[in-house]
């Protein structure tokens, strides 16, 4: 071979090689936001016209120490990273049955961004928990919740109820009732920066949302408040954040207020307050 033609050949090689690899490499690698890896998961539900209200006082996760119904440990690590939905629940709650075929399909979806956390205020033996769970499907970790774990999270008057967690680790968000199954797939997806057309509202949390953040609250369910100085407003507020309730949910008067408008103890504590502060 004319020793002229080398470099030509050679050059049509490389070039050959270079078209090779950038077809190769379009086809293993992502092209970029739009591609459905990165992307994530497709939504089950439309979205449109949900909005997401998280607080404006995120509050962080309490110290948990929890076991399945095993008995082995459920490690808190593995939801660093994660949307993750507390729910409290019992299997004796018609409402909470009804909701744990959206969560297992939640779960399912969303395994790669979603922990899913069924804490259970069963009072009976765990083995009929274990019994009922394994019986619907639930394929989540799922815990006893004593009276402590119940009260870190500011007491469970009701159930089922739902606290959820940014990727951060703090409680953003709580469901009292049956969840919505749309609207909590779209907070799974807004918390997760996953593609929804839901929005997002960051809204001021005064213990509406979540219980701890009850002190910021300058009306009580209940409570006439408008014949007190701002003074007398001021350590009204301070007492009802201070006392605890007697009704046995753990809460302070103001918490409980918030919490359960209803309470048929908390309201005359509360009342007397008031008229003790307006003298």
């Amino acid at each position: 071979m004319p020793s002229s033609r080398l470099p030509w050949i050679a050059g049509t090689l490389i070039a050959v090689a270079l078209v090779l690899g950038i077809v190769i490499a379009k086809r293993v690698m992502p092209s970029g936001p739009a591609d459905s890896v990165a992307a994530g998961p497709q939504a089950i539900s439309p979205g449109q016209g949900v909005v997401v209200k998280v607080s404006d006082k995120p509050v962080p996760l309490p110290a948990m120490s929890l076991r399945d119904l095993d008995g082995h440990p459920i490690s808190t690590e593995s939801w660093q990273g994660k949307v993750v939905l507390l729910n409290f629940w019992a299997t004796w709650c018609g409402p909470c049955r009804e909701e744990i075929p959206a969560l297992i399909a939640l779960q399912q979806h969303y395994r790669d961004h979603l922990v899913v956390v069924g804490l259970s205020i069963d009072t009976g033996p765990p083995s009929a928990v274990k019994e009922y769970v394994a019986g619907v499907g639930v394929n989540y970790p799922v815990a006893i919740a004593d009276r402590a774990l119940q009260a870190a999270f500011g007491g469970i008057p009701a159930v089922p109820a739902t606290f959820v967690v940014n990727p951060d680790g703090r409680i953003v968000q709580r469901h009292m009732g049956l969840v919505d199954p749309m609207l909590i797939e779209h907070e799974v997806r807004v918390l997760a920066n996953l593609p929804t057309p839901a929005t997002m509202q960051v809204v001021q949390d005064t213990g509406q949302v979540l219980l701890a953040n009850a002190a910021f609250a300058t009306e009580i369910p209940g409570l006439d408040l408008e014949k007190l100085s701002p003074k007398q407003r001021e350590d009204l507020l301070k007492r009802l954040n201070t006392d605890k309730c007697t009704c046995g949910c753990g809460l302070t008067l103001a918490q409980c207020r918030i919490n359960d408008p209803d309470c048929k103890v908390s309201l005359p504590i509360a009342r007397q307050l008031v008229e003790k502060f307006t003298k």
